[in-house]
């Protein structure tokens, strides 16, 4: 069983991670012991455990869980990047949430990685052609967590969403790896044409609190967007914008401002 474990923790260290402080929160706090062994213990990987929890949290009397994770585990088993960007989301929260202690918590707690992880899967089903169960998948995200993503959205890896309630990304949106937003995030529309409408966000966006993109625009890597913001223009990369109708205040402030969460605006 050492053997086993040392093995595992040099293929996935993410995951061997996760089990050693499962491991430890049981024997801490043993009434999670059922929690924790069904999430976390019971499985051999982490797409097993990650199908397991959004299967769990997504079912209801139209679709059961049992259904539900037999779709989860098709897609994690047709496309291992769904389970690799997972990872990089539980590292990302991890390194930027000040309220994260452990990798174990995002699996077990924590609703912005967890609509990620949902949608994650939406987007595989509508990438084979499976739309109306991929809509199941954003009507049940959008009821039980508050995050409304369509899956048609493209999002990279290394997510962080902080508190998650009333975030909305809309169908042509585009996200790049290593973005952060907090809660009442926008990246929406700015009416009903059909074509190419949703924000095109860069690298190492970070985007505040109550923030709204609207339209066809990009905002650069690099970039800042201040809470509360409306913004309607491009934004050039490592820039910050507030106001609105948003407007550039400054610079980034540092290379990357969605690991460095730093929010406030200094000579602004």
């Amino acid at each position: 069983m050492a053997e086993t474990r040392v093995r595992i923790a040099e293929l996935d260290p993410v995951w061997a991670r996760i089990v050693r402080e499962a491991e430890d929160a049981v024997a801490t706090e043993p009434l999670l012991g059922g929690l924790v062994h069904y999430s976390v213990l019971h499985h051999p990987t982490i797409e097993r455990a990650l199908a397991y929890r959004t299967s769990l949290k997504l079912a209801s009397g139209e679709m059961s869980e049992q259904i539900l994770r037999e779709i989860c585990d098709e897609a994690y088993v047709s496309d291992p990047q769904l389970a690799l960007a997972a990872r990089a989301d539980i590292v990302a929260v991890f390194e930027r949430d000040p309220a994260c202690h452990r990798f174990l918590q995002p699996l077990l707690f924590f609703k912005g990685f967890q609509a990620i992880q949902s949608y994650r899967v939406a987007n595989w089903l509508w990438r084979e052609g499976r739309t109306d169960l991929a809509y199941l998948f954003q009507m049940r995200c959008s009821e039980v967590f508050g995050v409304d993503i369509h899956p048609a959205a493209r999002i990279g890896r290394g997510i962080m969403i902080d508190h998650a309630h009333s975030i909305v990304i809309g169908e042509t949106a585009v996200v790049g790896d290593n973005v952060s937003m907090l809660h009442s995030v926008t990246l929406g529309g700015t009416g009903k044409e059909e074509e190419d409408r949703h924000p095109k966000i860069g690298d190492g966006v970070l985007i505040g609190a109550g923030a709204k993109v609207l339209g066809n625009i990009r905002v650069g890597n690099c970039s800042r967007v201040a809470a509360g913001s409306v913004v309607l223009d491009e934004v050039p990369p490592c820039k910050t914008v507030a106001g609105v109708p948003a407007r550039i205040v400054g610079e980034a402030g540092c290379a990357q401002p969605s690991v460095s969460m730093d929010q406030i605006l200094r000579g602004a």
